[in-house]
This record gives structure tokens, C-alpha cells and sequence, in this order.
């Protein structure tokens, strides 16, 4: 693969985990600690695998040519196919955990226990194993065995209902809020927390993982509100929400649009210098007669002067003025922008068809350093002779498992 990196941060090197996930949260949570040095070991059972192999066009052909969402999502990982429903299969993820400083998993509560292979067996076998386990809505919920997606989670959350302009419908997230923040990054922190008591202890612990509550950070600001019914967010309602005329977004000329955060007075009255308005600086928080949020006119106001200038006009007027005020520009411009030039903010990475392919990189930094791109998505059970020889497996014991298909061929 190309985009190979020299100048690479590897804090968990030497960490072992175990990545029974699936679909988008656990995977992305496995393969940041991967990125920065972790061994992880993808488990999927023998038949299909992660259904996110299947998910968009395969561009390298044949059966090894994963989907690109599971590209994105499984970097720096060794596959192993194993049925897990059987004996023989559940002995050997026994004795993988054994060695592990990590297991994660994304099965409804109570799977992993009626397998048998569950915390609290493996947490016997190993100690210092740190168990954590990714679910909608935790393990202890009364909503623990009820299905969901990330849309459910951010709406249950109270999250969505504030997402939407005053009188409009809330809007959908184009990314999946709770799967990504609720559940890989909480995911990561969970781990890394269990793993730093683990250091002082010597022992592991399980950790709850739940994607409706790992929403609770981002209801920081509404939250503060609370106990004040008059002033409770409310959709279109919020300083931070599209309310008032400083803290908006903008539709330009050319049918693009600009952002504007000029939250704080300086930047209020900079901005309004540079368009040439100085008598809206003390309008900031004018508020609409009788009600808690921003005045109407003054977005209006506002609204008509930026449709004026195409999108790129306001770039060069904004260029050298602090004023919080940028363009919104859809994901092809942000990996062309200078902020996503820093090395290792975007991959590139070549398939065997020789297609091109961008992949997400590395959102921390260690002392200027990035992870390390060590490995392409692996194959289904591409790894899993490799991984069942190192644990003590004959090549006879192998040919045994595939014949019994507990391990794929």
C-alpha cells in the first residue's frame, strides 16, 4: 500500500486486542488503538464475515476486493475466521484471550455469555483482560435487548430534536453522530481508561459501552438550561443553533455557503467592519420582541448581504481577518484544503486494480507524530493460519478445523 509513513507514534505497542465487531463502531474503535500500535486481531465467523465487505463497489476484483466502507474501517488489523458457536471454536478464542490486554465486542447483551465466552469466563482465564463491549443502549438499559441504529440513538438522546431550524424537521446526520462518538471514540476511551487502572491494580475490568449514553457529552451545552423552562433549547432556539444573526450559516451567490461563528463581541465587530456595517455591532443579541432568541431582521439582514458575493469572494474578504468566519466546503474541498495537507490527515492507499483510493488518517498527534500505516485490511480469515500456528496449533490441528469448518479453508 502506498502512503507509507515514516515519522509514526506507536504508544500501544505491545497492547493485544481482540476485535469481534462488526459494522462501524467497534471496527473504527479497534483500528484507532491499531493505528497507534496496537495488535489487533479481527475474529469474523466463517460464512460472510463483516457485512461491510459487501457495502459499495469491491474495485480490486475477486473476493479479497472488500467494499470501501470496510476499507476505511479496518486498517492495521489480522483476520481470523472462526465459528464460535462451536466447542473447538470457542477453545480457541479461550486461548487467544488468555494473551489479550484487550477484548471488544458488539453483540447484543447477554450473547457472549449464553456462548460461554463472555467476561466473566474470560475475565477467569485472564485477569487482566479489559472487556469491552459496544452496545445502543448498555448492558444494563431497559432497553438493553431492543434493537436500534444510530438514528435512534441520537433521537432517543435528545440530540436530534434540536438539530433543525425553528418550525423545521430535525435533520438527519449525514455522519453517524452516536456509532462514531457515542460508541468508537467513548469505545477507545473506555479502553484506555480500564487499561490505565489496570496498570495500578493489575487487573481488568468490563466496560459499558452504551451508544445512547455516550451522547451525554455532546447535551453539555443544552443541559446548562435546564431548570430555566424559558429559556430551554428548543429547535432553531439555541446561540449555538441558527437563533442569532453572529452565529449562523449563510447561503452565498453561487449557491455555496459560509459559516459564521463570530460568537464573541471582538469578532462580532470585525466581522462588521469588514462588510462595512458598523451600526449592526450592537445589534449582536437584539432579541425578538417577547421571546429568548435572536432578532429575525438582523438574520434576514445578514442573510441578504451574503448572497451578494459568490462563496469565493468571501474567502479572499475573510483571508486575513479574524472573524470566525469560514466557507463550508463538502469533503472533496476539505481534503484539497492547506488544513488537510499535514502529513497523514488524509492516505492515499493503491488496490490491486490500481484504483487510487483516499482513506481517513490519524486524528492525534504524539509530540507531531501520527499513527503508522502497518497493514492493509485484511482478507476474510486471512491471517488465521499465521495466528492458530503462533498459539501452538499444528498444521495437522488446521487441517482438522477446516475439515470440521470451525476455521475457514
Amino acid at each position: 500500500m502506498a502512503g507509507m509513513e515514516a515519522k509514526a507514534a506507536q504508544p500501544l505497542k505491545g497492547v493485544q486486542v481482540l476485535d469481534l465487531t462488526r459494522l462501524l463502531p467497534g471496527p473504527l474503535c479497534t483500528m484507532i488503538l491499531g493505528d497507534y500500535g496496537a495488535e489487533v486481531i479481527k475474529v469474523e465467523d466463517v460464512q460472510a464475515g463483516d457485512l461491510t465487505r459487501y457495502v459499495g463497489s469491491t474495485l480490486g476484483g475477486g473476493m479479497g476486493a472488500e467494499g470501501p466502507l470496510f476499507r476505511q474501517l479496518n486498517r492495521n488489523k489480522k483476520g481470523l475466521a472462526l465459528d464460535l458457536k462451536e466447542d473447538r471454536g470457542k477453545e480457541i478464542l479461550k486461548r487467544l484471550a488468555t494473551r489479550a490486554d484487550v477484548l471488544v465486542e458488539g453483540f447484543r447483551p447477554g450473547v457472549m455469555d449464553r456462548l460461554g465466552i463472555g467476561y466473566g469466563e474470560l475475565s477467569r482465564l485472564n485477569e487482566r483482560l479489559v472487556y469491552a463491549a459496544i452496545t445502543g443502549y448498555g448492558q444494563e438499559s431497559p432497553y438493553r435487548h431492543r434493537a436500534g441504529h444510530d438514528l435512534n440513538y441520537v433521537g432517543l438522546s435528545g440530540l436530534l430534536e434540536l438539530s433543525a431550524e425553528k418550525g423545521g424537521l430535525p435533520v438527519m446526520p449525514t455522519s453517524q453522530v452516536s456509532d462514531v462518538a457515542g460508541g468508537a471514540l467513548m469505545g477507545v476511551n473506555g479502553i484506555m481508561i480500564a487499561l490505565f487502572e489496570r496498570e495500578r491494580t493489575g487487573k481488568g475490568r468490563f466496560v459499558d459501552v452504551s451508544m445512547t449514553r455516550g451522547m451525554l457529552p455532546w447535551l453539555t451545552y443544552p443541559a446548562s438550561y435546564l431548570g430555566r423552562e424559558d429559556e430551554l433549547p428548543r429547535r432553531g432556539r439555541c446561540l449555538l443553533s441558527g437563533a442569532y444573526a453572529c452565529y449562523n450559516v449563510y447561503e452565498t451567490a453561487d449557491g455555496k455557503y459560509m459559516s459564521l461563528g463570530a460568537l464573541e463581541p471582538v469578532f462580532w465587530q470585525r466581522f462588521c467592519e469588514a462588510v462595512n456595517k458598523p451600526q449592526w455591532i450592537d445589534r449582536q443579541f437584539e432579541q425578538e420582541e417577547n421571546e429568548p432568541v435572536g432578532s429575525r431582521a438582523l438574520i434576514e439582514e445578514v442573510r441578504a448581504l451574503f448572497k451578494n458575493k459568490t462563496r469565493a469572494r468571501w474567502e479572499d474578504l475573510f483571508k486575513e481577518i479574524d472573524a470566525c468566519c469560514e466557507p463550508v466546503l463538502d469533503i472533496n474541498e476539505a481534503i484539497d484544503h492547506p488544513l488537510s495537507r499535514e502529513e497523514n490527515y488524509w492516505l492515499e492507499t493503491i488496490l490491486e486494480s490500481g484504483f487510487k483510493e483516499k482513506m481517513v488518517g490519524f486524528p492525534l498527534l504524539f509530540s507531531g507524530r501520527g499513527g503508522e500505516l502497518r497493514l492493509p485490511p485484511p482478507g476474510h480469515g486471512e491471517h488465521t493460519d499465521e495466528i492458530l500456528l503462533n498459539l501452538g496449533y499444528s498444521d495437522h490441528d488446521l487441517d482438522t478445523l477446516k475439515q470440521q469448518g470451525i476455521i475457514n479453508k
